[in-house]
């Protein structure tokens, strides 16, 4: 949907009851409600997860973004102070060098260090600060013995989103069943309504699955505080298509199937490279920072699962520039009084024109 009109932030606002912050996933995965809306009428209906079958044809390709998220919060010690350190990774940027958020930033300059592991004496793994960056960034090196990734499994614990205080009991429970690629600081959520099972029931239907990988970085929690929209800078993410995924996504489009992406940020990665390549989709990896919002012209996506996101987000704009601002907002309204759960452990919407 194209329109001309240049929208303010605050256009896309709602009220949201603080009580429908979903806190803990669903016991069943494709338990959760589903908000079907048709993009062009505005109209939706309240369905289940488990009905996005009843949307997807023979034909059509199911899109899924399978990055892994890092377990990527450590807590560590200050050896000279014995004080409590915390170190979010954010992205690898080369070798055992990281870009991080360390709390607190004050108290580490460069040069300095933090251990993990129950004894410092004999720490699991030491990060030393090697540069810093604005906003209390900092570049560390990691020293340590065997696998990263096996130690980090051990050592890090789950980035949950700021708006969830409880702890969760099972960490997969903030993993797609289909991830693999360990890179996001986040999940990409709408993934995490689908089960095995469900899946299976996809292809049987004569629907592709397509993976492809977009690791969520945590800018997607940064709030957008220009309210000119179009002064607002987009955070950098990191993805990649193979060339397989792009043969069959273009088979079935030439055969007139739908593309049905799974999530904001498979979105993200489709348009990314139909934009450069003319609407043409091939093997392709890179740094996305796409900012889709009312106006933009789709070049890939014929219609997508999402979650609910919250007030001002650049992921309700980038609904809204499929659906029309109209629309979306609509269907948010319907979705608090009807009680959805929203954010990351809510429900699903089905969106399509």
């Amino acid at each position: 949907m194209t329109e001309n009109k240049v929208y303010q932030l605050s256009d896309f606002d709602y009220h949201l009851p603080e009580k429908l912050i979903a806190q803990t996933p669903l016991k069943q995965r494709d338990q959760s409600r589903l908000l079907v809306l048709n993009a062009k009428t505005g109209e939706y209906q309240d369905r289940h997860f488990y009905d996005v079958l009843d949307y997807l044809n023979p034909g059509d390709a199911l899109v899924m973004n399978n990055s892994r998220v890092l377990p990527a919060r450590l807590h560590g010690v200050r050896p000279e102070t014995g004080g409590h350190a915390e170190v979010l990774l954010l992205r690898q940027d080369r070798g055992d060098v990281w870009e991080t958020l360390v709390k607190p930033a004050k108290k580490s300059p460069i040069g300095s260090t933090i251990v993990f592991g129950n004894n410092p004496d004999h720490p699991l793994m030491t990060a030393t600060v090697v540069g810093e960056l604005e906003h209390g960034g900092r570049y560390v090196e990691f020293s340590y013995e065997g696998i990263f990734m096996e130690l980090l499994e051990q050592l890090g614990e789950m980035p949950l989103p700021p708006y969830i205080k409880e702890k969760l009991s099972d960490q997969e429970r903030y993993q797609t069943v289909y991830s693999k690629v360990e890179g996001s600081a986040a999940a990409p959520t709408a993934g995490l309504h689908w089960t095995p099972e469900l899946l299976e029931k996809v292809r049987a239907k004569g629907v592709q699955t397509v993976e492809l990988t977009l690791h969520v970085g945590l800018g997607t929690f940064r709030p957008v505080e220009e309210e000119n929209i179009e002064d607002h800078k987009m955070h950098s993410e990191f993805y990649q298509l193979t060339q397989e995924a792009a043969d069959t996504l273009n088979a079935v489009r030439a055969q007139g199937g739908k593309i049905v992406a799974t999530g904001t940020t498979t979105i993200r990665t489709l348009e990314t490279i139909g934009t450069k390549f003319n609407g043409q989709l091939q093997a392709d990896s890179g740094w996305t920072d796409i900012f889709i919002k009312p106006g933009y012209q789709w070049q890939v996506v014929d219609a997508f699962i999402t979650n609910f996101h919250l007030p001002k987000s650049t992921l309700i704009m980038l609904v809204a520039a499929f659906t029309g601002r109209e629309n979306i907002l609509g269907a948010y309204e319907h979705a608090v009084q009807a009680g959805y759960r929203f954010f990351s452990f809510g429900d699903a919407m089905y969106v399509h024109k």
